[in-house]
């Protein structure tokens, strides 16, 4: 022990030395003139001035100029006072400074050096005290059933360092005592309880009952341990002593002033002295077992605890879950039954529409075959003229092989004009095959100006004598739309063959054919209007108003159906077809309108501003 307080002594006086050389820091401009110290009085009034009025006299000798208060506050007032600011400085039990430690960032500066019989880190316990010659009391086992007296349940010394060992021996204080009876501070009251008979046992911090004669006499300690070096009966673990910690708000510099003022002081001259900060983690431990304080989060209640504590909310919960599953489980049965209802409907819906469009399609096809059928006559003479020019330069080879008058350059020349007709023959025969064939809706990317070209050269490719089409295209640069092209190509080939029909037999410049391509306005604001005109007799407004109804036709031998299937093909593009009989000069014009879409790099052959004539 001696060696044990020299080497206390002389790092005491190392750290003396040390702060003493430090640079000091900057003191702030704000430093306060009263230096507030809030004491936790577990013994009264009296007692807590007794005890710690040696600080209170070393600081005031040591901060001249400033008036040093002694502010003494229970469990509850120390914290809020630490949490307000109204102190600088706090000294409490270990179990309450690891409390505001975590909650409002406390810091040891010093601990209370008990003397030479104990040291700063094993100081404090807890003794389980009864009466004396109390034979039925004589371990902590024995306290089940029993009526305990404490100062309250938050006190270090008091109740959570026994607590720790009751738990270790699985006594739960709640549940095993009979009653568990705070008594409050001071602490003296813990005895008066027991000695009246109002308890049966009491706990109290240790070395207390030894600090008088007559608690000496009258009480003994219950399951006492043995503890080297501890001169008092105690029933638990030993724990630090008492700190000295600053707050937040605790100006540097005091708090330094402070640290230096204590550690000077002695047993010998002071009746006190302080050590540095010992070492709380055994607190930190027993906290963590119990899990309270700043380990509370740790503690879970079981379900028989909560079942216990809140069976009636638990079963009026249970019956509105079971309220609850009957009225799901009959919703559910109810959205089942509705859901596939919904299906058949839905399902007999799309059956529908399946058919529909086959016959659509089939509509389509059939519009397409008749057009073909239209134009056989002519298309058998578009195709003989290149099979013509074949057969000529082939007989042509043979008539000069024949006399031997056959060089290169004429079986060069005879060669190159049988490919150039033949390609021109499979060209014709390969747009009529793509025109006529059968196949599901496609939608594509393209610009008007592209169907409207390939529209005219198929309806070229048909006619011997076509007349002539020309195509003024007035949209910007890479204006698209979004369509069948094989639908689109239908309904602009079948407008181009009645405008063709409308002026048959009339003079040669009355059959000319326009197409414009522009961007509409109004109504059609947002769409690409391609619109087709011709120069022939015209339509009356009965014939106008009846254009569109199925087998409405005006042609002898027609059946009324190709202009009421362009208009259903444009309604499918969420476009229209319309017809403008009053405009400038003879003849009508057919316009369809189709949606533009995003903006794209338009290729090349898809702008025109030409007349067509292929």
């Amino acid at each position: 022990m001696p060696a044990y307080s020299g080497v206390r002594r002389l790092l005491g006086a190392v750290l003396f030395l040390l702060a003493t050389l430090a640079p000091a820091r900057a003191a702030p401009t704000d430093e306060p003139d009263t230096v507030r110290i809030g004491v936790l009085a577990f013994l009264g009034a009296d007692a807590t001035i007794g005890e710690w009025s040696p600080v209170l006299r070393r600081l005031q000798d040591a901060l001249p100029g400033r008036t040093v208060s002694l502010v003494q506050l229970d469990h509850a007032g120390l914290r809020d006072a630490a949490a307000a600011g109204d102190i600088d400085f706090l000294i409490t039990n270990p179990g309450h400074y690891v409390e505001l430690e975590a909650e409002l960032g406390a810091s040891r500066i010093l601990t209370l050096d008990p003397g030479p019989t104990r040291t700063p880190e094993r100081a404090i316990g807890s003794a389980v005290i009864v009466k004396a010659g109390n034979d039925r009391l004589r371990t902590l086992d024995d306290l089940r059933g029993k009526r305990v007296a404490v100062v309250s349940t938050e006190v270090f010394g008091g109740f959570q360092t026994i607590w720790r060992e009751l738990a270790a021996q699985d006594i739960d204080p709640q549940r095993d005592f009979a009653e568990l009876k705070p008594v409050g501070l001071p602490m003296t009251r813990v005895f008066e309880a027991v000695a009246r008979g109002e308890a049966d046992a009491g706990i109290v911090r240790s070395c207390l009952l030894e600090s008088r004669e007559e608690w000496r006499r009258g009480f003994t300690v219950l399951g006492a341990r043995s503890e080297s070096d501890f001169p008092c009966a105690t029933s638990t673990r030993l724990y630090p002593d008492w700190p000295l910690a600053t707050l937040r708000h605790t100006p540097t510099a005091l708090a330094k002033e402070v640290t230096l003022a204590l550690l000077a002081m002695s047993t010998a001259r002071d009746g006190m002295e302080w050590a540095v900060p010992a070492d709380y983690q055994a607190v930190h431990e027993m906290f963590r077992e119990l899990q309270i304080g700043p380990y509370a989060y740790l503690r879970e209640p079981t379900l028989m605890v909560l079942a216990e504590r809140y069976w009636r909310w638990i079963a009026a919960f249970a019956l509105l879950l079971a309220a609850w599953i009957l009225y799901t489980v009959r919703v559910e049965h109810l959205v089942h039954a509705r859901t596939a209802e919904l299906r058949a409907a839905l399902a007999a819906r799309e059956a529908l529409e399946a058919r529909i469009r086959a016959n659509q399609e089939q509509a389509d096809h059939l519009a397409r075959l008749s057009v073909l059928g239209e134009l056989s006559g002519t298309l058998a003479h578009e195709l003989n003229q290149p099979l013509a020019t074949i057969v000529n330069y082939a007989q042509s080879l043979v008539r000069r092989s024949d006399n031997g008058r056959l060089t290169d350059d004429a079986v060069r020349e005879a060669s190159s004009e049988i490919a150039g007709q033949a390609e021109r023959a499979a060209g014709i025969l390969g747009r009529i095959r793509g025109f006529a064939k059968k196949r599901a809706a496609v939608r594509e990317r393209v610009a008007p100006a592209a169907l409207a070209s390939e529209a005219v050269a198929l309806f070229r490719g048909m006619l011997a004598n076509a007349p002539e089409v020309s195509i003024d295209d007035t949209l910007p640069a890479g204006a698209i739309v979004e369509v069948d092209p094989l639908q689109i190509q239908q309904v602009l080939l079948n407008l181009l063959k009645n405008g063709y029909d409308a002026a048959r037999g009339l003079p040669r410049e009355r059959q000319r054919l326009a197409i414009r391509i522009g961007e509409g306005a109004g109504e059609s604001a947002g769409h690409a209007c391609i619109a087709v005109r011709d120069r022939g007799s015209g339509l009356d407004a009965t014939a106008r108003e009846r254009l569109f109804e199925p087998f409405f036709t005006t042609k002898p031998d027609g059946l009324g159906l190709g202009l009421s299937i362009c208009r259903t093909i444009a309604e499918a593009h969420r476009g229209r077809l319309t017809v403008d009989g009053t405009g400038e000069g003879p003849g009508c014009e057919f316009i369809l309108s189709l949606p533009l879409g995003p903006s794209a790099s338009a290729p090349p052959e898809s702008r025109t501003d030409h007349a067509a004539d292929r």
